[in-house]
């Protein structure tokens, strides 16, 4: 997992301690460190990290005079993958974006194959929606052509609350089969689960929280399989 989110929760998530994070995202992309040199192992067997702190939200400043700014992470991955004979070889990358649309965001999406899109079930995450499908269509005109929506997951499902059927039916009935059947519902579990510096299924594997997001990991694959096929 890259971390690309100056907030830096999905390292603190993963259990990386500021004081841990060495080498972080920042100094891969304003070229002070390869990325390599920054991956550091998680307490997930398999799962690896580029950890993020707050220094990278000054990195956008430093990209901005880089002849290749949009590309800065996708020619970081290509340096990688071409040393894969020192360099530990990874299955899958996945990119965890800051929640604004910026140059970190656009080099995530420009050096991805996928979009995969968490919405929470509230009013003004369904506005902030079409305005992140037309940025893919933007990055994909301009930046990255091969790059698909992989699919949105519905998140933070209260079925007590009318809107989130309300916003739910909405999104399945615009954008049909990208929207993935598996809903995540709102769970205290799943919101415990970063202080402990765990995934939830670490956490408490039998949580309704933690089981949807099994069935989710199930649809994940078969998507992947149909992509790749």
């Amino acid at each position: 997992m890259i971390d690309i989110d100056p907030q830096g929760n999905a390292s603190t998530g993963l259990g990386i301690h500021r004081q841990d994070r060495g080498v972080t995202t920042y100094e891969v992309l304003t070229g002070q460190a390869r990325l390599a040199e920054a991956v550091v192992p998680t307490r997930i067997p398999g799962l690896s990290l580029v950890p993020a702190t707050v220094d990278l939200s000054g990195a956008e400043l430093e990209l901005a005079d880089m002849p290749r700014r949009n590309f800065v992470l996708k020619d970081a991955l290509a340096e990688y993958s071409a040393h894969g004979s020192s360099a530990r070889p990874f299955s899958y990358v996945l990119i965890d974006c800051p929640p604004s649309l910026t140059l970190l965001t656009l080099n995530a999406m420009a050096a991805a194959d996928a979009v995969l899109v968490p919405l929470q079930c509230e009013f003004f995450a369904l506005e902030g929606l079409s305005q992140l499908m037309k940025t893919i269509d933007l990055v994909r005109d301009k930046l990255n052509p091969a790059l698909e929506m992989q699919g949105i997951v519905l998140t933070m499902f209260d079925k007590r609350n009318k809107l989130s059927d309300q916003v739910a039916d909405d999104v399945r009935a615009t954008l049909g089969e990208k929207v993935y059947a598996t809903v995540i519902p709102r769970n205290v579990r799943i919101s415990e689960a970063p202080s402990h510096g765990v995934p939830a299924l670490v956490y408490d594997l039998r949580c309704p929280g933690s089981q949807a997001y099994i069935k989710l990991a199930g649809e994940l694959i078969q998507r992947e399989r149909l992509r790749a096929a």
